[in-house]
């Protein structure tokens, strides 16, 4: 057990799993699959391992797409790089095969991994250098799983369930989260797929957000828990399958339920667990809070209003609160 960044842990999984398991190959465009983290050893995949296994691809996302899911046809578990700005390039892929794989009834196995990269919403990106509306994307595919990681914890864990997996599964790694530290096993472990994680537990109120949602939800909760609420924070941790089981049983407990999300407002994976709440816990209240319907803008005035952030959390908490 060490501390260890999120990046370096997300490569650490990676690295272990190319270890145990020669027929795990990774694809990358220009994101050098080298990390270091203070006095840790440096992990450089290509180093370890070269070629064929570690593979840079000219800047062509919807061939090796492609190629990533033929070769995972061929049993390689291949995990496969898009940059934050491709998202929509390969999106017909990721739409059609998992599909090959349900209508199969699962005969047919497609170990890929894809990681999809999601840039910082900071100052200066703007438009699609800032964009994040893919976890809504990928988590309305059926058959694809999607998990969106918000601590190096379950970053390493939630990458080996990945990799260990038949199903296709989407990790989403937004750089918003990438320099987040905590305690990692050195081991190899895995993150149930499928599973939220309670953060802190409480009687009063549910927020429910996901990935970089945590690092604006968390000193809200603080806040509101110094004030004597009883917040139960819940981190999805995975969009697709949804933990509806847990959503369920803390709302049914808190009666109020608030999503935050850094993706657009429709259609945000907020929305959806609030129509879980809302079929199946009658008499419970809602909110939700989302960045607005636009695209991003680069200057720091317009960045800063539209996301979400601690201050607007807990504002929209206590108003749920009273209502």
């Amino acid at each position: 057990m060490a501390k260890k960044s999120l990046e370096y842990a997300y490569l650490e999984a990676i690295q272990q799993e190319m270890k145990r398991d020669e027929n795990v190959v990774y694809w990358y465009e220009y994101q050098f699959p080298v990390e270091k983290f203070g006095t840790l050893p440096e992990i450089n995949l290509e180093k370890e391992f070269g070629r064929p296994r570690v593979n840079v691809s000219g800047i062509d996302e919807v061939w090796y797409v492609a190629a990533a899911f033929g070769a995972a046809r061929a049993g390689i578990r291949t995990i496969s790089i898009i940059p934050s700005m491709a998202d929509a390039l390969a999106f017909h892929h990721l739409a059609e095969y998992p599909k090959i794989h349900s209508g199969g009834a699962g005969d047919e196995n497609f170990p890929v991994v894809i990681v999809q990269e999601v840039p910082q919403q900071g100052v200066g990106g703007g438009q699609s250098h800032a964009d994040y509306e893919c976890d809504s994307w990928f988590m309305h595919i059926p058959g694809l799983k999607t998990v969106v990681p918000a601590t190096a914890y379950d970053a390493k864990g939630l990458m080996i369930s990945a990799i260990r997996s038949d199903d296709p599964v989407v990790f989403l790694k937004s750089g918003d989260v990438g320099g987040v530290i905590d305690e990692v096993p050195d081991k190899p472990y895995e993150v149930t797929i499928g599973k939220a994680a309670v953060r802190t537990e409480g009687t009063d109120i549910t927020i429910v957000t996901s990935g970089p949602g945590n690092l604006v939800c968390a000193p809200a909760v603080e806040a509101l828990r110094k004030e004597g609420v009883g917040v139960e924070h819940i981190d999805l941790r995975t969009l697709k399958p949804l933990d509806r089981k847990t959503l369920l049983g803390s709302v049914k407990k808190t009666g109020r339920l608030l999503t935050v999300d850094m993706s657009y407002y429709t259609l945000c994976p907020g929305a959806e667990v609030v129509a879980t709440c809302a079929e199946g816990v009658p008499g419970a209240r809602f909110r939700r809070i989302a960045f607005p319907d636009v695209p991003p803008f680069g200057a720091p005035e317009f960045i800063y209003w539209q996301k979400p952030n601690a201050e607007e959390v807990a504002k929209a908490a206590r108003m749920l609160l009273k209502a």
